[in-house]
């Protein structure tokens, strides 16, 4: 019996939807499971989905909900053990699913798994997903120092019990992914494994290029939950500290990332002097952070991670913690205000 399902929401997620569907049926190992859940899809994609006829897949469809309502009834749904989640625009290799069952065999009471995944367009593939290679007591470690963990979602394979133990996906601010990072990793083991098993599509028309900034200052709103909960802190509501986060925001960096991302789409799609441009628009925004991403690419040993750190945000104590002003942290919790590694 089936222990695995693949995960796919999708909405409104022509003309890539084929592609990856595709990527899915073609697997070495034909021994799982598909959901789909169709967050209600305007444009060819259902129609498209009803064309589809394999026995592994199951089709749901409902109203718009949104994707973290999806992700949770997706969690709700399987009736296997193991979720692998999928983007309806990127692509599985053909050994995705054989090497995430090695990857349970060898460690079955794991909370998660994840591996690495390139960038992807219209067929060529350009550049490494940066994401945070360590062992589980490395990871559980920076997790513990009040770092987030970067890990491509649509590479991640979820033990669904421990997924929805530690609450599932909780909110809907385009990093429902990485608030689960920091769950799972104080509760259970995350383990890595090195293959490249998604591509994942550089999409000028996704979430996160449509929410650069926002999703930056949400991202440091989960590091202030993750530091709140560390300390024994109450948080704010979102809309109490978003403003005071956005100051902490380095829009430079966001400048060279946007612009690092469109010399990569420009690339895959063969406009070379586009893509030139962009290049040079990210050196001028932010040349150190430039530099350290592409240093990444060759620097297979070097452990990253997200946030900033963590004694910027006890510097805003008085606005983020108004009512532990004045309150000393606990010894033991003070070391989480101090760089375990430096990231990228």
């Amino acid at each position: 019996m089936s222990f695995i399902t693949v995960g796919l929401p999708v909405y409104n997620a022509m003309p890539f939807l084929r592609e990856s569907v595709e990527s899915l049926l073609c697997q070495s190992d034909r021994d799982f499971r598909i959901l789909i859940i169709d967050d209600g899809s305007t444009d060819a994609g259902p129609g498209y989905l009803k064309t589809v006829s394999d026995p592994r897949l199951r089709i749901v469809t409902q109203p718009n909900h949104g994707l973290t309502y999806t992700l949770n009834r997706m969690l709700r749904e399987v009736d296997t053990p193991w979720l692998m989640r999928h983007d309806a625009d990127d692509v599985a290799l053909p050994h995705r699913v054989a090497v995430t069952k090695k990857a349970i065999a060898q460690f079955p009471n794991a909370g998660m798994f994840y591996s690495e995944a390139r960038y992807y367009q219209t067929r060529r593939s350009i550049g490494t997903f940066r994401i945070t290679r360590g062992r589980p007591e490395e990871l559980r470690e920076i997790t513990a120092r009040g770092y987030l963990l970067a890990i491509c979602h649509p590479a991640v394979t979820l033990n669904v019990h421990a997924a929805l133990a530690i609450g599932g996906y909780r909110f809907d601010l385009h990093v429902e992914d990485i608030d689960l990072w920091w769950r799972m990793a104080l509760t259970y083991d995350i383990h890595y494994y090195s293959e490249v098993t998604t591509y994942f599509r550089h999409n000028p028309a996704s979430v996160s290029a449509a929410n650069l900034e926002s999703q930056a200052i949400n991202t440091l709103y989960v590091q202030y939950l993750l530091l709140s909960h560390l300390h024994g802190l109450a948080p704010l509501p979102y809309d109490e500290v978003r403003e005071h986060l956005s100051r902490r925001l380095d829009r430079p960096i966001l400048r060279c990332r946007d612009a690092m991302r469109n010399a990569n789409i420009c690339y895959s799609q063969k406009r070379y002097l586009d893509g030139c441009r962009h290049l040079v628009r990210a050196i001028r925004a932010n040349p150190k952070y430039f530099a350290s991403r592409v240093l990444y690419e060759t620097r297979s040993k070097e452990i990253v991670f997200n946030g900033e750190n963590p004694e910027q945000f006890f510097d805003q104590r008085s606005a983020l913690w108004p009512e532990a002003v004045g309150l000393k942290l606990a010894s033991e919790h003070e070391k989480a205000m101090t760089p375990l590694y430096k990231g990228c």
